[in-house]
């Protein structure tokens, strides 16, 4: 039947459906869903005034649900139900009034006869039921003549929605190799219709692609395995369609599709198979530990953990000299080396490599496995020769001579070249340069002479190189242990002072005494002690048979006021051999103790105290002479000060002397007269302060005359000699003014340069008033006067 022609038998029949309903309705509209006349306790005579009349009033409205068929669209309303009151008895002063739900939109009732009809096209998806208010009240007073009451219309349900599936499109999964029956996955489908009326939402499910390997339970919508054995190597995804189909399946229903994915899922069914049977690889004698040197592989047509294989090694490798890992990325065997490889020894291996599933499965019963052979070939490689020790072990004494053979190392070229080699001393283990190797027979020999206490070990790295390839190198460590003859003497074990009580008894231990040796004798040490002085008056020692001695006193007479410290000389000697002794000297000072021989001072204090004075009165005296001192120094302080000559005569209230020809007195630059003064004073460089010297040089020591005078000839003509010949000594060369007086200066000048050439009539002769050192001068100018008159 084509789709054509169903959807015209459908529309047939949803229109001969709604004619027997209607048809069947009518009856029930006009008899059940119209008003029932109730008889009403209401009195036909007006009771007189004052009379009250007590009685009962009997609802007077009465009436089952009303229906109405959905998506009705006739040309006219539908009529969905009458109204009516006993009270209604032909006259027109009553009227009926609609209220509540869709009341004057959906649903209209005529006024005076009570018929309800539908104005619009209802859904019962959209709305189930409608709930409203029926009234009766008097046409000209609008007072209502019955009470309110609720009644409902009910949407009659048709078969117009077909089935949907709300979740699809779906997905699902079941192992490969399944039992039929086995569960896949569920689907569902809903349908709006009214599931209580009528078969409009009454589902059944059937496949319409996906057979024979699927099926589909037409009331639980389960689907399951039909057809058993499907391999996911074989095809792994299956695209199957469902129907859902209303009115139970029958003609006419509604029916809606969805597609369910199945995929299988993957089980370890499949052993792992090498690509080959055999492999070969060959690979150098010198590959590195753990270094890889083939791969294998096995391929799984399994996926995911069942398709991972793990190799292992099961023949061919007794010296246990390769392993074989899994690379966990290209799920390939990785053959690697485990112990160094020898060619000479042997040049191939024939292995049997196993590849083995990792996961078991509990519905093929594995694990798989598959194996292969691998033959590796050694290739000859040349390698670095090969000591007889890896570590070698030599003594020799530390007053062995030089060039004395300590020991021999040796190696061998194992190649088949069988190259000579040569032996070298790695020189950064040998810093010093102690020893010396022969190149070609690798005897070590002695460089330097040894000292045991200095170092007892020394350790050495010897290479040795073949000569046809200097990059074949091998090395080994050598120790070499210096062997300890007695060449130091022993000496006390520390530097001891003793202290001797004044009042001491004779015999009173002062000191006990042990001694260290730098050898090491196999023996142990055993030393001798003896006093320089045999008969020492004040000292003797005593053996205490544990390497030590005890120094004992003679006498108690010693005092600090006769000798305050003693110096007692002791020699120790070994039993070596040859013997060896040291003279030690120790060191007793004699001090003041109390009773009970505890020492309370041994400074000069104690020989002060006795004369009488006591601790205070030699701080009073340390006082006063501090005192003395302070004075003594502020006194000459004032004393060295310049006096200043006042002349009430001068008029300039003070004479300022000149020794050089500079500036005058504003002229504080040119020179420092204090040098010629104190001599002593300088002894380091003074710069000049109105010129800064180009070149700085670094301040010069200067000459030191005698503590009992100053020699300022000697000094003149070595501060002379240094500004000759050091360009940076002071002073420097500068332009000097000698013609400036100053400023403000009431002196008038003396140059008799300008006197003579001017014309004035000035009369020296007050000169000679002056005194005698003034009188030659006058007479110079006084002459220089007569010249020009003449």
């Amino acid at each position: 039947m084509s789709e054509m022609q169903r959807d015209l038998w459908t529309s047939l029949l949803l229109v001969w459906i709604t004619c027997v309903q209607y048809s069947s309705m009518a009856p029930l509209n006009n008899q059940s869903q119209s008003l029932q006349t109730a008889s009403a306790m209401i009195p036909r005579n007006r009771p007189s005034e004052g009379q009250r009349i007590l009685s009962r009033a009997k609802r007077g409205w009465v009436w089952n649900q009303m229906f109405v068929l959905e998506e009705f669209s006739g040309p006219d309303p539908i009529l969905v139900g009458r109204l009516h009151t006993d009270l209604d008895m032909g006259n027109k002063n009553i009227k009926y009034v609609l209220a509540g739900e869709g009341a004057g939109t959906i649903f209209a009732i005529n006024e005076r006869t009570g018929d309800i009809h539908a104005m619009k096209r209802l859904d019962r998806e959209e709305k189930a039921e409608y709930t409203l208010t029926a009234q009766v009240i008097d046409r000209d007073t609008d007072k209502p003549l019955e009470p309110p009451s609720e009644f409902i219309i009910k949407v009659q349900d048709i078969n117009d929605n077909p089935p949907q599936f709300i979740e699809g499109p779906y997905k699902g999964s079941v192992p490969e190799m399944s039992q039929v029956g086995t569960s896949v996955t569920r689907v569902t489908a809903t349908d709006a219709d009214d599931p209580v009326y009528g078969n409009s939402a009454r589902l059944v499910y059937s496949i319409l692609e996906g057979q024979p390997y699927f099926s589909i339970d037409q009331t639980t919508a389960i689907i399951r395995v039909a057809l058993a054995g499907m391999d996911r190597e074989m095809r792994e995804e299956y695209l199957v369609v469902i129907q859902a189909k209303d009115m139970g399946g029958h003609m006419g229903g509604l029916s809606g599709t969805t597609t369910v994915t199945v995929t299988l899922t993957d089980i370890n069914d499949n052993p792992p198979k090498f690509s080959k049977g055999s492999y070969e690889f060959t690979i150098p004698e010198d590959l590195g530990i753990g270094k890889p040197g083939g791969r294998v592989k096995a391929n799984d047509r399994d996926i995911g953990e069942n398709a991972k294989s793990a190799y292992s090694i099961i023949g061919g490798d007794e010296r246990d000299v390769f392993e074989i890992v899994t690379d966990a990325q290209t799920q390939e065997g990785i053959l690697r080396l485990k112990k160094p490889l020898d060619f000479e020894s042997k040049k191939s291996y024939n292995l049997t490599v196993v590849a083995t599933n990792i996961r078991a499965d509990s519905i093929t019963g594995g694990p798989y496995m598959d194996q292969a052979t691998v033959k590796i070939i050694i290739e000859d490689a040349d390698e670095p020769p090969v000591f007889t020790k890896s570590a070698y072990l030599f003594d020799v004494h530390e007053n062995a001579a030089i060039n004395t053979v300590i020991g021999a190392v040796a190696a061998r070229d194992q190649d088949a070249t069988h190259s000579q080699v040569r032996y070298f001393i790695d020189r950064h283990t040998d810093l010093e340069r102690q020893f010396n190797i022969n190149v070609d027979d690798g005897k070590i020999t002695l460089a330097k002479p040894l000292d045991r206490e200095t170092d007892m070990w020394h350790n050495i790295t010897v290479t040795a190189t073949e000569v046809r390839n200097h990059s074949q190198i091998s090395r080994a460590i050598v120790a070499i242990k210096v062997l300890d003859i007695n060449d130091n003497a022993p000496e006390f074990a520390t530097e001891y002072e003793a202290f001797l009580c004044e009042n001491g008894k004779p015999g009173q231990v002062i000191q006990t005494i042990s001694a260290v040796d730098k050898d090491n004798p196999s023996q142990g040490h055993t030393f001798h002690y003896r006093l320089e002085m045999l008969n020492n008056p004040n000292f003797t020692i005593k053996n205490n048979l544990n390497n030590s001695i005890s120094v004992l006193a003679k006498h108690d007479s010693f005092r600090r006021q006769k000798q305050e410290t003693y110096l007692l000389p002791i020699v120790v000697t070994d039993d070596g051999e040859p013997p060896m002794s040291s003279t030690n000297t120790l060191t007793i000072r004699v001090c003041g103790c109390s009773r009970d021989g505890t020492v309370q001072s041994c400074n000069v204090e104690a020989f002060v105290l006795p004369i009488g004075l006591s601790m205070g009165a030699l701080i009073w005296m340390f006082l006063c002479l501090s005192v003395i001192v302070v004075l003594f120094v502020t006194l000459r302080r004032h004393k060295n000060e310049p006096l200043i000559i006042k002349d009430d005569e001068d008029v300039r209230e003070n004479i300022i002397r000149y020794d050089d020809e500079g500036g005058g007195e504003e002229d504080t630059e040119a020179f420092d007269i204090a040098t010629l003064q104190n001599p002593d004073g300088i002894n380091g460089y003074l710069p000049r302060k109105d010129i800064k010297p180009d070149l700085q040089f670094m301040p010069r020591q200067g000459q030191h005359s005698g503590p009992n005078g100053v020699d300022v000839d000697e000094f003149i003509n070595v501060r002379l000699h240094e500004a000759d010949n050091d360009p940076t000594a002071p002073p420097y060369d500068s332009i000097q003014i000698y013609g400036y007086e100053g400023r403000g200066s009431i002196a008038g000048s003396l140059s008799s340069l300008e006197t003579a050439s001017s014309d004035s009539d000035q009369n020296y002769d007050y000169l000679r008033e002056w005194g005698p050192r003034f009188r030659r001068l006058g007479e110079l100018y006084s002459v220089g006067e007569n010249d020009k008159e003449t």
